[in-house]
């Protein structure tokens, strides 16, 4: 009975983490920072924390992506040349971490993220308007590129891919910060769909836990995304600072005093 009663208590603990992980995720990114300390929290090992959240999150994702381009905030145009690169990166960079340790990358990705968000809240103008003019050979190119990389860091290590979607969309094709979002959740899900499945595949994923999380960051990866298209630059630009500082200051916590 009282197994039964705790159970409970670890599923509603876990579904608000969920909604809030979402609704932050949907809008700048970066909910992992809630979502998989969660889990933790619960007594969770490593390995089905990673896999039962990549399952939760990848729900709330695809809700992001699908809200995103009802409102025509995604460019198909450019995801049909870049998805596919950041597919390929990202089974790479999978298999890469079987092989190597990416502990070593922490010090480097808490620099930049801690960058991003300092750019960002120097930077007023940085994605308040969308200045897209067109797809052309070079920014496809280079585009296609950061795609990759991205897909390969993804699947490699991944804290922080989406607020470096976000600003490298913004300075390569001028996107306000609604735009970059809508386009960085669909390669966000792209990738992530590969390291999904190889944790599925390892039976790394508790469904009874994953599940009911789910459910419940997919209302609020709907929530965060009707908000962020309906106010705009002016919501997601702070919350987007402020994941991405966060995101640097856990890094720093676990590099220096765990």
């Amino acid at each position: 009975m009282l197994e039964n009663v705790d159970m409970i208590y670890k599923i509603i603990f876990l579904c608000c983490a969920g909604f809030l992980a979402a609704f932050v995720d949907s809008i700048a990114g970066g909910g992992g920072i809630i979502s998989v300390p969660a889990y933790f929290a619960i007594g969770f090992p490593a390995h089905y924390s990673l896999g039962t959240n990549k399952f939760s999150s990848f729900c709330g994702t695809l809700t992001s992506t699908i809200s995103f381009a009802r409102e025509g905030k995604t460019d198909k145009d450019i995801l049909k040349v870049l998805l596919p690169f950041t597919l390929i990166g990202s089974m790479i960079g999978t298999y890469t971490v079987i092989l190597m340790n990416s502990e070593a990358l922490k010090p480097i990705i808490m620099v930049m993220l801690m960058a991003v968000g300092i750019y960002s809240f120097i930077s007023k103008k940085v994605g308040q308007e969308d200045n897209f003019t067109g797809i052309n050979k070079k920014n496809l190119t280079i585009g296609a590129v950061f795609a990759f990389i991205m897909g390969f860091y993804d699947g490699f290590f991944g804290p922080g891919t989406g607020s470096f979607l976000i600003i490298g969309l913004i300075k390569i094709y001028g996107f306000d910060f609604v735009r970059a979002s809508g386009n960085a959740k669909a390669m966000n899900l792209m990738s992530g769909l590969t390291a999904l499945l190889v944790f599925a595949i390892n039976g790394k994923i508790h469904y009874l836990m994953g599940i009911p999380m789910a459910l419940f960051m997919i209302l609020g990866a709907r929530t965060g995304s009707k908000l962020a298209i309906k106010v705009g630059a002016k919501v997601i630009r702070p919350i987007f600072i402020v994941m991405s500082l966060g995101m640097a200051i856990k890094m720093v916590y676990e590099l220096f005093l765990i």
